[in-house]
């Protein structure tokens, strides 16, 4: 048997994508969108044919969690009233009633998903409609389907409590939980559930004061208890971690009578200390042994002779042949990457490549070596040999490079540093800026396809494109921002612009992979080893400039935030990978120096993502994180302001990696979030100027002047105004020019009226 835990719902060409911004803007109808994503889930299912079952409730028109919040009824107080999408999309995307729910990061990955509310206000209650309505689906069409449905320990351990006792929260949404699989249980015999529980991966010791908070009868653990009262429902229940080992909660489950369990045995390897235990119970073992988030072939005699290691503990008819996780954090398909040099093409295998992988490994694994599956073998491993081999993954002079680099610390410390610049800046309180992008209007995006497809010369793109800045600069200036940015018209994708422009890189023209709701991205693929052959950002910076008197901050992705957003090459430590880039962001920022850019911000959007889920591989990680950041902003000048941007990130438990990076300045979200996650910079003493986001960008809202000024002062009850910066959560990339243009002049007007009054 072979198996997948979910598949891509974005479409192959972005159709979901597509049909949500249409909806949204009121150009199609909800029945409209419905009829959008029953195709592609028929396409799908057609897809995933040939495994054992098609994975059912996977797609989601937002978010999963979202989805089993809104089944559940978890719906924050200020949206009780708003029924169907309306209230679907409220939680996700914000509503006149009210601001959206936050958003975060899916453990180290980077889709997101919304957070949802609970409290003991709430009247949790089952509504299976649109589960059935998938199921239906699926067998109507002649599939089996196999429900994918968010683990209820995973639900509550990533939810946030708003009011009440944790504990008792839990059993009435325990209780709604069960009411739930009931319902599921009855659209037919055996019905197969797979419960998605990554949060087993993090381990008992970082889910401690979870799992003693919520003991049941008999002092048996919770995790027992629940798994126990689900198998008794007449469901087939798989429970299934990701992204580490589980092996503390693996034991657990295995003396529970649910069906199977499913481990991740590509980022899990100690996963295989749990197979002596499999083997003496009776479960099914789901084997995650195909990569669900990486992009490159897997290297199928390797995997058979891990599945045939697994086999000397559990009999081969107890093992399902998986992918690690769910294929939602892969692009769609290869089809039409006609621009990708054909051998690195060869490399690569998407969603549905892994799908074709999966039936050949199964097939020869169970015995049917078939002549279509022994060729597939053979050229699977010809395709391993040539990337091993080729000259396009080994640069020596890069290697040397990192391996002779010293240089890893600016030249004076922060406390220098900073009365330099203030002398040199004499910015007012509050001093504002923006984190960088502003809107990308379908004009400038049909400005760079025509310029890619060679429909306008480059003289005319780039007067396009200073026609862009110019407006960005002579609209900050008009409306009183402190520092400026040039807007970033130039760049497609805050990664991909530097990745193009970096050797050891390529680029897809459709890998598309969902963030969340219909934002995509298309990460940037690192083959080969990482330099940079000439300056990215100088000419532009140095243009935008010109326009203005006052300063213009040069825009740079660090190094981490471009690995962690990438798809990173499997043959070489991420580590040794990161040092290549920084270093290619360190002569970047040297270039903007000597060209006149005073303050350089470098993005570590994603330095938090790419944590490791257990704690004990913290330490290596931040070690060789902020080794890698240091090395790209050591060279900045003492009077070189450094910038730089954090997103999602909780920082009680990073802080002190954060003040180690001695960035001058850094910008966090916290516009849903209030002041809370500032407070941890007071409590530690951080000295370092902060600019707390104070506009949501991630929702149309437009924030008041009136809502702003509390907002600002809430912050100043935290820090005092001399370290504080204004500025919204993130870039503007994703918004419009109607809803960032009002909302930037009440940021400004805001802090002129927090400023007369202190």
């Amino acid at each position: 048997m072979s198996s997948i835990l979910g598949f891509p719902r974005i479409g192959k060409n972005r159709e979901l994508k597509k049909a949500l911004e249409s909806f949204w803007s009121g150009k199609c109808s909800s029945q409209e969108l419905q009829n959008v994503a029953k195709n592609l889930r028929a396409k799908h299912w057609e897809i995933q044919k040939g495994l054992d079952y098609v994975c059912v409730n996977d797609f989601s028109l937002y978010d999963n969690v979202l989805d089993l919040a809104y089944a559940l009824n978890a719906k924050p107080q200020r949206f009780k009233d708003l029924e169907g999408l309306e209230g679907y999309f409220a939680m996700a995307r914000g509503h006149r009633q009210g601001v959206a729910c936050e958003m975060t990061k899916w453990f180290n990955t980077n889709y997101h998903y919304v957070v949802p509310e609970l409290s003991d206000d709430d009247d949790y209650k089952a509504n299976i409609e649109h589960i059935k309505v998938q199921y239906n689906e699926a067998l109507s069409l002649g599939y089996k389907p196999k429900i994918s449905l968010i683990g209820l320990f995973t639900f509550f351990g990533l939810s946030k409590i708003v009011k009440g006792d944790a504990g008792a929260i839990f059993n009435k949404l325990k209780s709604a939980y069960m009411d739930l699989i009931d319902e599921v249980s009855a659209l037919g015999n055996e019905v197969v559930v797979e419960f998605s529980e990554p949060i087993f991966a993090l381990g008992l010791k970082d889910n401690e004061e979870l799992f003693t908070s919520l003991r049941c009868i008999y002092d048996r653990s919770a995790l027992e208890c629940v798994y126990n009262e689900i198998s008794k429902k007449g469901i087939k229940a798989i429970v299934s971690t990701f992204f580490e080992h589980s092996n503390e909660l693996s034991e657990i489950l295995l003396q529970t009578d649910i069906y199977g369990i499913g481990l991740d045995f590509i980022y899990g390897e100690k996963n295989k200390q749990s197979l002596e235990l499999i083997a003496k119970s009776n479960k099914v073992l789901y084997a995650g042994v195909i990569d669900g988030r990486n992009i490159w072939v897997a290297d199928i005699e390797s995997k058979l002779a891990l599945l045939e290691h697994i086999a000397t503990f559990i009999p081969k008819e107890r093992i399902v042949v998986s992918s690690s996780c769910s294929l939602l954090h892969l692009p769609f398909s290869k089809e039409g990457e006609d621009k990708i040099d054909s051998q690195i093409l060869s490399w690569l295998s998407f969603a549905q490549e892994k799908i074709k992988e999966l039936s050949v490994l199964e097939s020869i694994f169970k015995g049917h070596s078939d002549s279509a599956n022994l060729a597939f073998l053979q050229e699977n491993k010809t395709i391993n040999a040539a990337r091993k081999n080729s000259d396009k993954t080994n640069n020596k002079a890069v290697r040397e490079r990192v391996f002779k680099h010293t240089q890893k610390e600016r030249s004076l410390p922060f406390a220098q540093r900073i009365k330099i610049q203030k002398e040199q800046f004499n910015f007012p309180i509050l001093p504002t800026t923006t984190i960088g992008s502003f809107p990308q209007t379908p004009e400038l995006r049909a400005l760079r396809l025509n310029y890619k497809k060679g429909q306008i010369s480059k003289a005319q793109y780039e007067e396009g494109i200073k026609d862009y800045i110019r407006d960005c600069v002579r609209f900050q200036e008009e409306i009183g921002i402190d520092v400026l940015v040039h807007g970033e018209p130039e760049r497609n994708d805050m990664v991909e612009y530097f990745g193009e422009q970096l050797d050891g890189f390529v680029f897809s023209s459709n890998a598309w992979v969902q963030s969340y709701g219909s934002r995509c991205v298309k990460p940037p693929i690192i083959f080969g080893d990482v330099a940079r052959p000439k300056p990215m950002t100088l000419e532009w910076s140095k243009f935008a400039q010109s326009l203005t008197q006052k300063v213009m901050k040069g825009m740079l992705t660090g190094p981490v935030t471009i690995l962690n957003w990438s798809f990173v090459r499997d043959d070489l430590e991420r580590c040794e990978v990161c040092k290549q880039i920084a270093l290619a962001i360190a002569d970047e920022i040297d270039d903007l120096q000597k060209g006149g850019i005073k303050i350089i911000q470098v993005d570590e959007a994603a330095f938090k993502e790419g944590y490791p889920l257990r704690s004990e591989n913290i330490k290596a990680y931040e070690s060789w994180a902020l080794e890698c950041f240091k090395i790209s902003t050591a060279v900045a000048l003492p009077q070189t302001q450094i910038h730089t941007h954090m997103c999602y990130s909780e920082f009680n438990d990073i802080i002190k990696t954060i003040e180690a990076l001695d960035a001058d300045v850094i910008s966090i979200e916290t516009a849903r979030s209030g002041n809370e996650l500032l407070k941890v910079f007071k409590q530690v003493g951080y000295t370092n100027e902060v600019g707390p986001g104070v506009y949501d960008i991630h929702s149309p809202r437009i924030p008041s002047v009136e809502e702003l000024k509390v907002q600002i002062k809430a912050l100043l009850e935290v820090l005092p105004k001399e370290q504080l910066w204004i500025n919204p959560d993130c870039g503007l990339k994703t918004r419009k020019w109607e809803e960032v243009k009002p909302s930037l002049k009440n940021i400004v007007e805001a802090v002129k009226s927090v400023r007369e009054s202190l």
